[in-house]
């Protein structure tokens, strides 16, 4: 090769390289550009985010303004706190406690936190209201049907040996079954009653009688089409709320928590039966008055425990004090003085256990003894007059009368 050929070579070599590198750069400044670009898209979206949250849109559902010249749509800043108080010396002579929850009484429990137990049972206690005056939603109505059917409830129980707990249980669905209905007629008490204690039964009863028998009773005034469809209209009505805490509960636990030993089974009963059945009468009796529905469940039960005990084992079985349960235990005086005239004899019933006789409800002339507690009630309030007593049954007739 001559010298001019090698200059020429050498001089193209550069062009080369010169060709090839804007090539390289572009497809650097191109990857480079992608990534710039995706990171302010990136950005711009979290910004956009950031700033949908800020944005908010008060829509017109409100009138421009209330009686008084007052929006809801105005915003009104709060001043912000200067200083927070850190010196609390001067409470010190204030007592602070939780008003409405009482300290538990149950022992500890091998299966659960006591406090979450009794924390839990108030709760439902307080979800599940009742008031007497649900009889002026009715205007047929008077309060001593709800005593004649109530009592009524009591015997059908007794004939089927079904529990206490059977009972109190189809009580309180009948009591929060009025309060959400109104004007319902007289001819209707005892389809209510009698599907009240079918819920019941189905709840508490392991082997519970069956919807004939319940037609049965009412001796033709209800059938068994009835009271299916007085159930769906009840079970919709009580919102299929159907655990609460009955009276007759409330009694179990406070004997049972009294008569703990060292070695606490709460499960496991351990209070005298004779006690029990005491208690559990007079607690028949106050329920068929409507009187009864001004106070809570475990209040009534405290109280009726009182009059057969002390109140230092009220307060150790319910942490309830004098001052929970007085108003409750005057009331309950001239039912505790008809109540202890009546004795009181554990029954016998078949297939049932010994142990679990005084779990089954029974029944005794409580209508005549609620007569002669409203007489009482009467003659030591001066200046009444005695009630006009109406006639009218809306309850069948004992088997004993029918021929």
């Amino acid at each position: 090769m001559s010298r001019r050929s090698r200059l020429q070579a050498k001089q193209q070599q550069p062009l080369s390289c010169q060709e090839e590198a804007p090539q390289e750069l572009q497809a650097l400044d191109y990857v480079q550009t992608r990534k710039r670009r995706t990171a302010e898209e990136i950005k711009k979206r979290e910004d956009g985010k950031i700033a949908k949250k800020h944005q908010y849109e008060i829509k017109s559902c409100w009138p421009p303004t209330i009686t008084g010249g007052i929006s809801p749509c105005i915003i009104i800043e709060t001043p912000h706190k200067e200083s927070v108080t850190t010196d609390f010396s001067r409470f010190k002579k204030y007592r602070f406690r939780n008003l409405f929850i009482n300290p538990s009484p149950l022992p500890e429990l091998n299966w659960g936190n006591s406090k979450d137990v009794w924390l839990n049972i108030l709760m439902k206690e307080n979800r599940y209201a009742h008031c007497k005056h649900f009889t002026s939603l009715h205007s047929s109505l008077q309060p001593h049907m709800r005593s004649i059917l109530l009592d009524w409830l009591l015997e059908v129980c007794e004939v089927y040996a079904l529990h206490r707990e059977t009972f109190y249980l189809a009580q309180d669905f009948f009591d929060r079954f009025m309060l959400t209905q109104k004007n319902i007629n007289k001819s209707m008490l005892q389809l209510i009653g009698i599907t009240s204690l079918f819920i019941a039964s189905k709840l508490e009863e392991i082997y519970a009688p069956k919807i004939q028998e319940f037609a049965y009773v009412t001796d033709g005034a209800c059938s068994e089409d009835d009271i299916v469809r007085m159930e769906l209209i009840m079970l919709k009505a009580l919102k299929w709320e159907l655990c609460p805490v009955t009276i007759v509960s409330w009694l179990n636990l406070y004997l049972q928590v009294d008569a703990l030993k060292d070695v606490p089974k709460v499960l496991l009963p351990q209070y005298s039966q004779e006690k029990f059945i005491q208690i559990a009468q007079l607690l028949d009796l106050c329920i068929l008055d409507v009187n009864s529905l001004d106070f809570q469940y475990r209040t009534l039960a405290a109280a009726a425990l009182c009059h057969y005990t002390s109140i230092e084992i009220v307060k150790k079985a319910s942490g309830l004090d004098w001052d929970s349960i007085s108003e409750c235990v005057q009331w309950m005086v001239p039912f505790v003085n008809v109540a202890k005239k009546v004795p009181v004899k554990l029954k016998n019933f078949k297939k049932v256990a010994a142990e679990d006789r005084h779990n089954i409800q029974t029944h005794t002339n409580y209508l005549d003894m609620l007569e002669e507690v409203n007489s009482a009630v009467v003659s030591t309030a001066p200046g009444q007059l005695s009630p006009v007593s109406i006639g009218g049954i809306i309850t069948p007739p004992k088997s004993t009368e029918k021929k």
